[in-house]
C-alpha cells in the first residue's frame, strides 16, 4: 500500500479541525506556488492576488475535501485555472494585446514561464546570463501546456501522473508534451538547449 501524501494528511487534519495544519500547508507551498504563478501572469502583484485566491479555494473546500490525488497536484490545478482565467479576463479588457504567439487547446493567449538560472561562478557569469536569456526567450515561445508540463516535471519534480492531474489530461499526453517541449527548445536554441540549469532542477 502506497504511503499517504504528508500534505494530504495535513489537509485531512485541517478538515477535521486542526487549524494549525493549514498554516503548515501555506508555509510549505506558498513560495513555490507564487513563483509558478509569477511565471504565468508575469505581474508580481497579480500573482500574489492569485496565490491568496488559490489558498482561499483550499479554505473553502475544507469541509468537503476528499483526496483524489496528491495535495500539490490539486493545489497547482487550482492555481493554473485561476491564472488562465485571469489571462482571459486581461485579454477581454485589452483586446489589442498581441495573440500572435502560439496557443494551445484554446488558451486565450500564452503565458510565458521563465525559469530562473542558478547562480554561476564569477568567471562564468557572462556566458551563463547569455545562455539563460536565450533559454528564457525560447521557452517563452512554447504553448502554455508545454511550458507548464516542463516546469512541473523539471523544476517541481512532479511525476507524469501528477502533471496529468494538474493539466486534466492523460499521462501519455503529458509525456508527449514534455517531449515536444524539450524538442522545441532544442530547435529554438540550435540543438543546444539544456532543459534547465542543474541547480534549478534539483528540488
Amino acid at each position: 500500500m502506497q504511503p499517504i501524501d504528508p500534505d494530504v494528511r495535513l489537509m485531512l487534519a485541517f478538515r477535521d479541525g486542526d487549524e494549525s495544519a493549514f498554516g503548515l500547508l501555506y508555509r510549505r507551498w506558498s513560495a513555490r506556488l507564487l513563483r509558478y504563478l509569477e511565471r504565468i501572469v508575469r505581474e508580481p502583484a497579480v500573482a500574489e492576488e492569485l496565490l491568496q485566491d488559490a489558498f482561499m479555494r483550499v479554505l473553502d473546500a475544507r469541509e468537503r475535501y476528499a483526496p483524489e490525488a496528491r495535495f500539490s497536484t490539486w493545489l497547482f490545478h487550482i492555481a493554473r485555472n485561476l491564472a488562465l482565467n485571469e489571462l482571459a479576463r486581461a485579454r477581454s479588457r485589452h483586446p489589442h494585446l498581441s495573440t500572435d504567439e502560439p496557443a494551445d487547446r484554446g488558451v486565450p493567449g500564452p503565458p510565458q514561464l521563465v525559469l530562473v538560472a542558478s547562480t554561476p561562478a564569477p568567471d562564468e557569469a557572462t556566458d551563463a546570463r547569455r545562455e539563460h536569456a536565450r533559454f528564457a526567450a525560447a521557452l517563452a515561445e512554447l504553448p502554455e501546456r508545454q511550458q507548464t508540463a516542463l516546469w512541473l516535471a523539471v523544476v517541481e519534480g512532479q511525476s507524469y501522473e501528477e502533471i496529468a492531474g494538474v493539466l486534466g489530461s492523460s499521462v501519455q499526453s503529458v509525456k508527449n508534451l514534455v517531449h515536444r517541449a524539450r524538442a522545441n527548445l532544442a530547435d529554438r536554441m540550435g540543438g543546444t538547449a539544456r532543459t534547465v540549469p542543474a541547480a534549478e532542477a534539483k528540488r
